[in-house]
């Protein structure tokens, strides 16, 4: 199925644009809410399917846990594999803070530049 995800790098939000294969170097995607040429192409995930007892193991190894207060990219890669575990898409403000956090960016840091709500609270 040829479609993909995106999200506008000027607006933040995220959409799906259908590009057929001929399409996909071709044509020039815009965003549909704020007509911005300025994208990131997200890689869709891919859902596994396996039973709750296998897919939340790793939430009861100790050594996952060791170390995350100290360790920035570790915290990032953990929370990273949870999200994957889930399969639920967590937005795009989880989506910065862990990429921030493998970056090696202090979480107290990041922490303190998030806005205390977010912007679009309620609104559909």
């Amino acid at each position: 199925m040829p479609y993909y995800d995106f999200r506008c790098n000027t607006c933040h939000k995220r959409f799906e644009a259908f590009l057929s294969y001929a399409e996909f170097d071709q044509k020039k995607v815009r965003c549909p809410h704020c007509n911005s040429e300025n994208l990131t192409r997200l890689i869709r995930r891919v859902r596994i399917s396996r039973s709750g007892s296998v897919s939340l193991e790793s939430l009861d190894d100790d050594q996952m846990l060791e170390d995350l207060e100290q360790d920035p990219r570790k915290l990032g890669r953990m929370m990273r594999e949870l999200s994957y575990e889930t399969g639920e898409d967590l937005g795009p403000e989880f989506d910065e803070v862990v990429e921030r956090l493998e970056r090696g960016e202090n979480p107290e840091d990041i922490a303190e530049s998030l806005p205390d709500e977010p912007a679009d609270l309620g609104e559909e």
